[in-house]
């Protein structure tokens, strides 16, 4: 509504309300009056004329016709609705004008305090800057937009839109910029509409795709991955659907269907384009994770020996920590295995990390120290063998001999 619009509805709002005040007082009394009177004349007209019948059948009464016509005139003289109005005065302005200048003052007065006209000023210069806001985001510019900014561009399109709900390419605007500000709700929200309004644009079908996937409902990960399927039958060499494939796989732990889908982005993609390397790194971590590869960049290998002399107990089991370089007591990564046959080696990765907010790989330098416990109880140290290596760098190896008493 422009602010034009906004003035001319309150002012017919407020002479709506002022005619409520005035026409009364005008008007209303004085029919009010004359209806009840005539009402009253009429009940004692035809009250009289049944009195009349009534003697003229006993005799009393002999010539009913000219006392009817006298009552009849006394009902007509009993009319004053002439002398009433040539009597009566009519209100003057100025006694009206206090009660309409209230009117006024308080609609206004209560419009300012309760009808958040800040904010609706707000929203009104917010909508005007939809063409400037909108460029800006399309822009190649460095400039990043505030977040005020995201917020009005949010609002502007969310204004349009309810003007032209059928504009496809606006709810695809809306539903990507709220799924690069992670508000789901609002992105699949408005990717469905877009959707059921262009179902054949595959911009339209991969955003939508993709914000049904963040939603993490079951039925919803289901439809997403039957429509990036679709985009591939129809695009074979859609990487951005490859990808949201790929990713979707690897989350829910396919790590073999996540390598087919990077390793046929891999064919797709020309030699040097530079997502390469990072489709390599994203295969290497599902062989990882399915235990067919070693990521050597981000894990810890290391053999362990006894010196002689050492009797290994049978219930005993071996300890091994990963701690930072500098000897903190506390490890960053662990296991613990059954005791077996020495020299052993063991490899240590993410997976074996003790707080998921600081990871092995986080580390550039480690040192490992490996303990026989003899006593089943990982917090009792006496009389466990012990030995621990020096710094050395992450995804290298290193050899520990277990040699020393606590």
């Amino acid at each position: 509504m422009s602010e034009v619009g906004f003035w001319l509805i309150t002012i017919i709002m407020l002479l709506i309300s002022i005619a409520v005040f005035i026409v009364p007082l005008y008007f209303g009394k004085d029919q009010n009056e004359i209806a009840t009177r005539d009402t009253l004349n009429k009940a004692l007209f035809h009250e009289r004329m049944n009195e009349l019948s009534h003697e003229e059948k006993e005799g009393i009464v002999q010539d009913k016709k000219e006392l009817e016509i006298e009552l009849k005139q006394a009902l007509l003289d009993d009319i004053p609705e002439k002398e009433m109005h040539a009597e009566k005065k009519p209100l003057s302005f100025m006694m009206l004008f206090p009660g309409v200048l209230l009117i006024v003052g308080l609609s206004y007065f209560l419009y300012n305090v309760y009808g958040n006209n800040q904010a609706v000023t707000l929203w009104q210069e917010a909508f005007t800057r939809l063409p400037e806001l909108s460029a800006k985001l399309m822009s190649d510019t460095e400039a990043e937009m505030t977040d005020q900014e995201m917020n009005d561009l949010i609002l502007s399109l969310r204004t349009q839109l309810q003007k032209e709900p059928n504009d496809g390419t606006g709810w695809l605007l809306l539903g990507r910029i709220a799924l690069s500000n992670r508000d789901i709700l609002t992105a699949s929200g408005a990717m469905e509409k877009a959707y059921r309004l262009m179902p054949n644009d595959t911009d339209v079908v991969i955003g939508y795709a993709q914000a049904l996937m963040l939603t993490g409902d079951e039925n919803n990960l289901l439809q997403s991955r039957e429509l990036l399927n679709r985009v591939i039958n129809k695009d074979q060499r859609n990487i951005q659907a490859f990808s949201l494939l790929a990713f979707d796989a690897f989350e829910r732990g396919a790590f073999d269907e996540a390598i087919r889908v990077w390793s046929r982005m891999v064919q797709i993609l020309p030699s040097d384009d530079a997502r390469l390397p990072m489709l390599k790194r994203s295969i290497e971590q599902a062989h990882v994770h399915m235990g067919t590869k070693k990521d050597k960049g981000k894990s810890v290998s290391v053999t362990i020996s006894l010196a002689e002399g050492i009797i290994v107990p049978k219930d005993g089991v071996l300890i091994v920590s990963v701690h930072s370089a500098e000897g903190a007591p506390m490890p960053i990564a662990a296991k613990k295995l059954p005791l077996n046959e020495f020299p052993v080696t063991i490899d240590i990765t993410d997976n074996d990390s003790m707080i998921p907010e600081r990871l092995l790989s986080s580390l550039s330098d480690v040192m490992v120290k490996a303990r026989i416990d003899t006593d089943g109880n990982v917090m009792t140290k006496k009389g466990d063998w012990f030995g621990e290596s020096l710094p050395f760098a992450l995804g290298e190896s290193s050899d520990i001999l277990i040699n020393k008493e606590h």
